[in-house]
């Protein structure tokens, strides 16, 4: 471990006394090999693990299972944010029903996200861009009319879609108590984001979050962007705890751990360039310097591809454990 992620005494004072929460997970830790199926399994596993909380699809809106749900949450002391799907073209029937559920269960925020892939795979044109994003609005629109009339905050993650510029210029345009973003801490290098920048700029919006560590490395068509186990990855932890606490200080911080084989952002070819016809050079260099000089040692990062099934489960559970271990000893998390 290099000795940034170790704190201080003084810093790990100030750190505690604005931290009190347990760092909960979310579902997507898991979105690779275990899967989890059942949000009451998952809630209990998560538990066990000393997680503060969780953030999961509602597997169930019966009446019954969400009264279960609601109850075992709070025995456990544990928090609940739903994960759901912005209601499409006008059809918003199955996004009020899950919004019922939500409230009901105690949730504390709905994650959702715009887009479910990534912006320079989906669009190969800036025409094509601006039409998902005006959908993407109107989609928003009417799921902010149903979260104000159940009171649930709708959280808008940052998902590899909108740059850090353009997600908090739609928060401040639409001045919502009721929207915000689920803050993904990583996500945003994939468009030549500062990662720190776009923590700073969000975390005033930010109801909801994914806090995840980083890793980079150069390939031939731009370069590679892995999620690590908090404390093994090259973003500075603690000071992002305290950007987002500083700003949002009841938001629960929320563990996105992703176990998978790094991915390529192709940022050097032509076709990525395709939806960011403002982004100037400036971006692209700063970002690939960071790849070259923030690469780990011997310029390799995890992979899981050839792995057995068993190892890769394993795996994928001793890195939320890790990142739950650091959380706690170094965060106050």
């Amino acid at each position: 471990m290099n000795r940034r992620t170790f704190l201080s005494a003084a810093a790990a004072g100030a750190l505690t006394a604005q931290t009190r929460d347990k760092m909960g997970i979310a579902v997507t830790c898991y979105m690779s090999f275990g899967r989890p199926k059942d949000t009451l399994e998952f809630l209990e596993h998560a538990g066990k693990l000393g997680a503060g909380g969780i953030q999961m699809q509602l597997t169930s809106r019966e009446p019954e299972y969400i009264r279960k749900l609601r109850a075992r949450a709070e025995q456990l002391g544990m928090y609940l944010e739903a994960i759901a799907s912005l209601p499409a073209h006008g059809d918003t029937a199955a996004f009020e029903s899950m919004a019922a559920a939500a409230k009901e269960a105690g949730a504390l925020a709905i994650r959702v996200n715009c887009l479910p892939g990534r912006r320079y795979e989906n669009f190969t044109n800036v025409a094509d861009w601006d039409k998902a994003v005006s959908q993407s609005r109107a989609n928003i629109d009417a799921a902010l009319r149903i979260v104000e009339k159940y009171q649930v905050p709708l959280a808008i993650e940052n998902h590899k879609d909108w740059t850090a510029a353009e997600t908090a210029a739609f928060m401040k345009a639409k001045a919502s108590r009721w929207l915000g973003v689920c803050l993904d801490t990583g996500n945003n290098i994939a468009l030549l984001d500062n990662p720190m920048d776009t923590v700073e700029l969000l975390a005033p919006y930010a109801v909801s979050t994914h806090i995840k560590d980083m890793g980079v490395a150069p390939y031939t068509d731009g370069f590679l962007l892995a999620e690590m186990p908090l404390g093994e990855g090259m973003l500075d932890m603690r000071r992002i705890v305290e950007t987002v606490r500083r700003a949002r200080p009841e938001t629960r911080l929320t563990l996105e751990m992703i176990t998978r084989d790094p991915l390529k952002v192709p940022c050097l070819t032509d076709a990525y360039w395709a939806t960011f016809p403002s982004r100037n050079g400036l971006y692209l260099a700063r970002t690939l310097r960071m790849a070259r000089d923030r690469q780990p040692k011997d310029g390799a990062l995890p992979m899981v591809t050839g792995l057995a099934r068993e190892t890769q489960l394993q795996l994928e559970e001793d890195n939320v454990k890790k990142s739950l271990r650091y959380a706690g000893e170094y965060l106050s998390l």
